[in-house]
């Protein structure tokens, strides 16, 4: 850092990156192991001369256990600006929830936080684990700047080491003892990760006989290292989203702590808890023993950080259900007062609201259009009065308009029928279609991606119970229905008796009113109803 001079004034709360970072340094940064180059380089730019009362304000109010170069980070870094590297704080209370429960399960010899920002976790560990290695590793310099300040100002510079890297890649050495693995792992979606990474996550799950998709959050990814980096014996505890319950890429995570983490306990907090300042989300808390096959975990859905107290709370699910339930989010509610013999319609079938096309006016077409192949064209479900009109069945798709999904690879189309679509997304192109927000968020900005038929089609929203619909057209469906798609096989007869009992017996009070007299029923509230069994559907109940 340059020497000061008069020229350079002095800093209080800081204005900027640099001055944080003058900070940082003020308080001892460059004390706590060697700085890597980018913080070299930080910290050369580093501006103001910090006052001494300043500094000792600041140590004070670190050693009381507070973190004002996080929040002053927080203060000059937008959400959105800290988004791409999945940078979110978490609050305290969620943080001593978890070193709780980490110090019930004994001393660890070393602490290692997987994404460790200005390190709150890693400075209570430090405080309540007074013999544990400190490990915190970051890829962001001003993040590992802010760290190694704090553990200074917190005098645990010298049983800590601070990794300028990605958490995938570290090296830890063999220690005697247990490693407690805690923190907040960056939420970053698939989509601000490489392909070289996404092929890590699916090359090292199938080391482990398992399967991972490249549509996987980086929260994933970090499951996954966790594993690797992990013996029998340690243990850990993250607060993520909670996406990875439900969502087929989630499906590793769950495995994982069928099979290698150990899950003890999941906790599920509401977005209503507000389990991240700056995010309106559901997390989870996952608590885990790594090397256990645990015969059961315990889940939970907590509605505010207030409730969470001890983490090892909740309803206990056995191995066997936890392995075949594809919606883990499902298990954390209480559970339902059922009438004998019935079960939630979720457990019968998966319920979908239909596809979003972003430009209903470009790939809805009125009927059959000769301007394009036939192949091409989806009769789909596109206004809920039509499956308000079709009765108990729909029959026909003579009446229905056509919905425009195009393959993602268009060399499947052979030339007369490239020409069409050629000219087709040209005029697209012209009305600025690949620019909306759906569908430049798509593989192919072109490719709709509509579901498969549903055996049972129905609306969601409306002044008037959802109409239940068998689908014996083979009808797609945009957003403006709901598909149900059984997870078991089940006959034609099964599905007719299903859909009909749905019609007789779902109404508005099981919906979500809205101002107007609108009931909206969302995919997951759908799966929430009672429905008889198959047993009782069978014997014509």
């Amino acid at each position: 850092m340059p020497a000061p001079s008069e020229t350079i004034h002095d800093v209080e709360a800081p204005t900027t990156l640099q001055s944080l970072v003058s900070l940082a340094l003020a308080l001892g940064a460059d004390g706590v192991g060697p700085l890597s180059g980018a913080e070299k380089r930080l910290a050369a730019q580093a501006q103001g001369r910090v006052r001494s009362a300043l500094v000792r304000s600041l140590r004070e109010r670190i050693r009381g256990g507070e973190d004002p170069l996080g929040d002053f980070y927080c203060a000059l870094r937008t959400p959105e600006e800290r988004r791409p590297l999945g940078q979110t704080y978490t609050p305290e209370p969620i943080i001593d929830a978890m070193l709780r429960w980490a110090d019930e399960h004994g001393s660890p010899a070393r602490v290692v936080d997987p994404g460790a920002g200005s390190g709150r976790y890693l400075l209570g560990a430090g405080r309540r684990f007074p013999g544990a290695r400190l490990h915190g590793s970051d890829i962001d310099p001003v993040a590992t700047l802010m760290l190694r300040a704090n553990l200074a100002a917190s005098g645990l510079a010298g049983r800590s080491q601070v990794h300028l890297g990605d958490y995938r890649c570290l090296r830890l050495p063999a220690i005697a003892g247990t490693t407690l693995f805690i923190g907040n792992p960056p939420y970053v979606r698939h989509h601000g990760i490489s392909p070289e990474w996404k092929a890590w996550l699916r090359r090292t799950a199938r080391r482990r006989g398992l399967e991972a998709s490249a549509l996987a959050g980086l929260h994933v990814h970090f499951f996954l290292a966790t594993a690797e980096h992990g013996r029998p014996g340690d243990y850990g505890a993250f607060i993520t989203s909670s996406e990875w319950l439900d969502v087929n890429y989630g499906k590793l995570v769950r495995q994982l702590l069928l099979d290698g983490l150990g899950g003890e306990s999941l906790h599920m907090l509401d977005p209503g808890a507000l389990p991240f300042a700056d995010a309106a989300t559901t997390g989870a808390i996952t608590c885990f023993q790594m090397g256990a096959a645990p015969s059961s975990m315990r889940v939970r859905r907590v509605g505010s950080v207030a409730d969470l107290g001890a983490l090892d709370k909740g309803r206990a699910i056995g191995r066997e259900r936890l392995g075949s339930t594809g919606r883990w989010s499902l298990l954390t509610h209480p559970a339902p007062k059922l009438p004998a013999g019935y079960v939630e319609l979720g457990e019968l079938c998966r319920v979908h609201r239909g596809t979003v096309t972003g430009a209903n006016a470009v790939w809805v077409r009125p009927g059959a259009s000769p301007d394009l192949p036939e192949r091409v064209l989806f009769p789909s479900i596109t206004r809920a009065r039509e499956l308000f009109c079709a009765g108990a069945r729909l029959g026909s798709l003579d009446k229905l308009r056509r919905v425009v999904d195009l393959p993602v690879d268009l060399d499947v189309l052979d030339a007369d029928e490239r020409a069409l679509v050629d000219r087709f997304l040209r005029g697209a192109l012209a009305r600025g279609v690949d620019k909306g927000y759906v569908a430049s968020n798509r593989k192919a900005w072109w490719s709709v991606g509509l579901r498969e038929a549903a055996p049972i089609l129905a609306t969601y929203m409306a002044r008037r119970p959802p109409a239940f619909v068998r689908n014996d057209a083979g009808a797609r469906h945009i957003n403006i229905a709901h598909g149900l798609y059984p997870r078991q096989q089940m006959d034609a007869a099964l599905l007719d008796r299903l859909a009909q009992w749905l019609r007789s017996e779902v109404s508005l009070s099981q919906g979500r009113v809205y101002a107007g007299g609108l009931v909206k029923f969302e995919p997951k509230e759908m799966e929430r109803i009672a429905v008889p069994s198959p047993e009782m559907l069978s014997e014509g109940v």
